[in-house]
Formats: structure tokens, C-alpha cells, sequence
């Protein structure tokens, strides 16, 4: 650029920069219809109603939100009063959820500030969230990262930049909002966050913002662990996982977020061979997500991430079966020290267990070139059969064809009902006269 100080969207500097609609690409077009109906009803009572947060940073990269989130300055009480099939939800920090047909949410906040020392003691004294509402640049500075603290005016469709976001977009930059060490001491699950835009959009983290990660990613385990195994759980789904891990190792961060996990690494060329395979196995699942993964269970990503693993498992390998048969029992009490702190559903935690436990039966029956019926047969066989082809792939190696599995689940009809009396007797039925005929 011939001046360092300008953007192609005008100065941002200094905050707040007011971009309008001619030299942006958001348009009302690419927004949800119920997200503009409820952006248009706050405006028309008179509040300020703006889209925030990664759905502006979206737009502007050209693609499609998964979410519109609304900031405003009504309070809960009077969107809740302006919106018939809506709600007020959470107890600390409450929000509005709009109800649309389709099962559509459209999630709207009060603005809010940054809660300080004092606030979290007026808090615990019972004065309640009314105390944390704050005006839109208070909530612009007390987000995350500059290319998530951008605002969309529905009233004149500008977009407005406290905290040079716009700058970041543009030059593909990872930045926290203020200071990154005292920020991620507050919230260290903002570090995963970094990480995470880091990976989905290529850009590159801020020094200074890398260099606090890499000095304070310990700090996550000081963190909620449902929190923080929700947060992760985002990012193996995300089709982006290979990357993400890449930077986990990089940061440091993926021995105090998988611990179990590091431990296996431990033992095989101090872990690179095993980083290796571990991150080509991710870009496999990243290609099925990019393909097809919304039929893709929870279970199937958790496998991905222990299976490659499990070779360096002297447990593991104690488990391997002479015959075809299902450990189940024993595979899922393995799999729950290496997940550990995390807890799962029962039913993932069952299908996982499944997922890997049917690998050995699919080995056994591809080294004999004869399939079994009760190897094929079950319900996750397609997804256990995905899990080992992904290694496959990932280890060089030729992936199975599906068209080479005598049958598939599903593609044959089940019968009805018994029909018929019982083995080797004649059935017997009445005629239109009344009369038996055998």
C-alpha cells in the first residue's frame, strides 16, 4: 500500500473508523431474512441493532456465516417484549434467543463491557448482570480478536471498527484486543480461539499474541474441562483439524491439552514420526468433512485422533485378538485414560470403542480375502471402514473399495415378519368356501 496508514477501506489507525457501504463487500443479500427481520424490528423501536463478531468477519472474507449474531443496546426485557417466539436464556450473562420457522435461532446480546475486579464482587453479592452493559465500544473491546470485533450497522449498512480489525483482515493477521499476556491469563481458552482463526483462514498469529501462547498454553488446564473439551471438539469437526494440530504442536499447547495423547508419543523417535502420521491422518478427515461430513459422528473424529496412536500402545497392542471378535469392554476403558480429564456421552463413548475395536475384525478379514457376515453386517461398519482407510491414505498405503465388500448395511430389505408356520410343516388357510386346503 503507498500509505501504511490507509487500508482499501480508509484509515484505521486510529478507532472507530466508520466504512460505508460503498467501500465494502457486505450485502444485505448474503444475510439470513430472520436475521434482517429482527436487525429491522430493534431499528424501527428505536435501538441500535448491529450485526457482530465472526459473522461480519465472514462476510467480508466472502464466505458464509454459519451464525448471525445480533448486538444491541435494548436490554433482554424489551427484545424479549419485541419478539413473540423468543426467550431469555443464561443466569451471569443473559441473552435473547429469537425463534423462527425451521428451528432457525437468532441469538441477540446487550451490549457489554469488560468485567473488572470490582464487578465479579458486585456479582457475587447478588447485583446481577444489569451491572456489565456497556455501550457498542466497550463490547467491541472486550471480544476476543480484532477480526471478530467488527460491527455491521443495519441503519445505514456501515461497518464500524474500534479495533483495527478491518487492518488485520487485510494484511491476514491474528491479533488479540488489548494486551495478549493479560488477556489470555483472564481466559486462557482464548488461546485455542487464536489458534483456531488462525487455522481456518491461513492468517498468520501476531508475534506478540504467538509469543504469550507459547509462554502461557499450561494455563489451560486451569480452565473448565467440559469447557475446554467443547471447544476442541469445534475444531476436529471443522475440516481445518490438520492445520490446527500443526500449530498445537508448534505453541506447545497439545501436551496440556491432550495429555494422554502426548504420552504415547513419548516413546516413538520423540514423537515425530508420530506427529507426523497423527497430522496426515487429520488432513484425511479433512477431506471427508470438505466432501461430505455432516453425516460424520463425533465418535468417527475422536477415533482419528487416538487411532494412529494406538500402534505405540503396549496396551493396545495386549489386546489384539487371535480371532475375529470385539474387545469392546476393554478398548473403551483404554481409550477413557487417554481422553482423560475429558468425558464423552455414553453413547460416543460406546461408539468409539466400537469404531476402534472393529478395526482388527476388517484387518483380519482383508488378510484372509474373505468377509464376514457379522464383520459387515453391523451398523458402523461404513464409518469403521472410513476410520481405516483414512490410516490408509495417511500411511501411503491403498484404501480399501467399497465395491469390494460382498454387502454393505442397509442394502439388503429385511423381511417383514415371520411368514409361514413352522419348518417342515404345511401351512394351512381357509378358502373363500370355508373349507382348509393344504
Amino acid at each position: 500500500m503507498e500509505d501504511s496508514q490507509k487500508s482499501l477501506f480508509g484509515d484505521v489507525s486510529t478507532g472507530p473508523r466508520i466504512i460505508p457501504r460503498p467501500k465494502h463487500c457486505i450485502s444485505r443479500k448474503n444475510i439470513e431474512p430472520e436475521a434482517l427481520k429482527v436487525l429491522y424490528r430493534l431499528k424501527d423501536h428505536g435501538y441500535l441493532a448491529y450485526l457482530v463478531g465472526g459473522s461480519v468477519r465472514d462476510l467480508l472474507l466472502g464466505k458464509k456465516p454459519k451464525d448471525f449474531d445480533i448486538g444491541t443496546d435494548a436490554t433482554p426485557e424489551e427484545v424479549r417484549r419485541l419478539f413473540r417466539y423468543s426467550r431469555i436464556i443464561g443466569k451471569r450473562f443473559r441473552l435473547v434467543h429469537v425463534y423462527f420457522r425451521g428451528g432457525k435461532i437468532i441469538e441477540v446480546s446487550t451490549f457489554r463491557r469488560q468485567i473488572e475486579l470490582d464487578d465479579r464482587e458486585a456479582m457475587r453479592e447478588g447485583l446481577g448482570p444489569d451491572s456489565i452493559f456497556g455501550n457498542p465500544k466497550e463490547d467491541a473491546f472486550r471480544r476476543d480478536l480484532t477480526i471478530n470485533g467488527l460491527f455491521y450497522n443495519i441503519a445505514d449498512f456501515s461497518i464500524i471498527d474500534y479495533v483495527g480489525g478491518i487492518k488485520d483482515l487485510e494484511e491476514g493477521i491474528i491479533r488479540t484486543i488489548g494486551d495478549p499476556e493479560r488477556r489470555f491469563i483472564r481466559d486462557p481458552v482464548r488461546m485455542l480461539r487464536a489458534i483456531r482463526h488462525a487455522a481456518r483462514t491461513g492468517f498468520k498469529i501476531d508475534e506478540v499474541t504467538w509469543q504469550a501462547i507459547v509462554r502461557h498454553g499450561d494455563k489451560i488446564r486451569l480452565c473448565a474441562v467440559p469447557r475446554v473439551r467443547d471447544e476442541w471438539l469445534k475444531d476436529i469437526r471443522s475440516g481445518f483439524s490438520a492445520p490446527w494440530l500443526k500449530l498445537l504442536f508448534k505453541s506447545g499447547m497439545f501436551p496440556h491439552l491432550f495429555p494422554g495423547l502426548a504420552k504415547l508419543m513419548e516413546t516413538e523417535d520423540e514423537g515425530n514420526k508420530a506427529r507426523k502420521l497423527l497430522i496426515s491422518m487429520l488432513r484425511q478427515v479433512d477431506k471427508l468433512v470438505a466432501r461430505d461430513g455432516k453425516g460424520l459422528s463425533d465418535a468417527f473424529f475422536l477415533a482419528a485422533m487416538v487411532y494412529p496412536l494406538l500402534h505405540y500402545s503396549a496396551q493396545w497392542k495386549a489386546l489384539e485378538p487371535v480371532k475375529v471378535r470385539w474387545p469392546t469392554n476393554e478398548v473403551r476403558a483404554l481409550v477413557d485414560s487417554i481422553f482423560y480429564p475429558y468425558d464423552f456421552k455414553r453413547a460416543d463413548r460406546e461408539h468409539l470403542a466400537q469404531l476402534l475395536s472393529s478395526q482388527w475384525p476388517i484387518i483380519f478379514c482383508i488378510s484372509r480375502g474373505k468377509w464376514q457376515k457379522r464383520v459387515y453386517s453391523k451398523a458402523m461398519f461404513p464409518e469403521a471402514l472410513m476410520l481405516y482407510n483414512c490410516l490408509q491414505r495417511a500411511q501411503g498405503k491403498k484404501a480399501l473399495d467399497i465395491s469390494d465388500i460382498p454387502y454393505r448395511t442397509g442394502s439388503k430389505p429385511r423381511r417383514s415378519g415371520r411368514k409361514g408356520g413352522r419348518r417342515g410343516k404345511h401351512r394351512h388357510f381357509k378358502s373363500k368356501t370355508g373349507r382348509k386346503q393344504v
